[in-house]
């Protein structure tokens, strides 16, 4: 039984109160400029038409040994930017061009060949909808209280997620329309493939009884 949309959305903001969102962090490897190609990459979902700003801050310094490159695409091929050689922050702001999934990737491709533990630090920051838009900006331009900004803010952030929530209902009744649809198919190619045994098993006994009786074998 689905969820009333207003209580829905009263989850979702209760949620969003006390949840805190932190950057991703990790090392990145760097591996040998002949060795095979290694991506680590971080894959999000959005809708189409969605505010998304990527925020990649790498360590170290240009001239250090390293090359960290990003690329971020979908999987139904649109891709949305390929920054090179990044040191310090790195800002990507892009609207999807599709519901789908993308990934965020990072290679770190080595330049000299002598170096003890070769790695450069990442934090990684996306922020998708709603926590995508510059709030002071629209704080200062509306004039809002700071109040207000932050309920303008949960609000559209508990919209998003009641339309992602309304997507992947909506792609379940697809994929289950799909289901019912195949299993009513598979149901009559298995009563059609029946039928069609039984006829051929009778057609089988009927010309066999013919040539025995032209054999005068019974």
């Amino acid at each position: 039984m689905a969820l009333p949309r207003a209580l829905l959305q009263y989850i979702c903001g209760f949620v969003l109160l006390i949840a805190s969102v932190n950057a991703l962090k990790f090392d990145l490897t760097a591996r040998g400029p002949n060795d095979k190609k290694t991506e680590r990459c971080i894959r999000n979902f959005v809708a189409k038409d969605t505010l998304v700003v990527v925020t990649a801050t790498v360590g170290g310094s240009k001239g250090d040994g390293m090359i960290v490159n990003m690329h971020i695409l979908d999987n139904v091929g649109n891709e949305y930017g390929k920054p090179k050689d990044v040191v310090g922050e790195q800002r990507t702001v892009f609207t999807s061009h599709a519901d789908a999934a993308f990934d965020v990737c990072f290679e770190n491709i080595m330049t000299h060949s002598r170096m003890n533990n070769p790695s450069r630090h990442v934090e990684l920051d996306i922020d998708i909808g709603a926590d995508a838009k510059d709030w002071s900006a629209i704080q200062a331009t509306e004039k809002l209280k700071p109040v207000e900004t932050e309920l303008r803010r949960i609000e559209e952030s508990i919209a998003d997620i009641v339309r992602e929530m309304d997507y992947l209902r909506a792609r379940e009744q697809k994929l289950r329309d799909t289901n019912e649809s195949t299993n009513t198919r598979v149901k009559w190619f298995g009563i059609g493939t029946t039928l069609l045994l039984v006829a051929l098993w009778g057609w089988q006994i009927m010309y066999l009884r013919a040539y025995f009786r032209s054999k005068h074998l019974i």
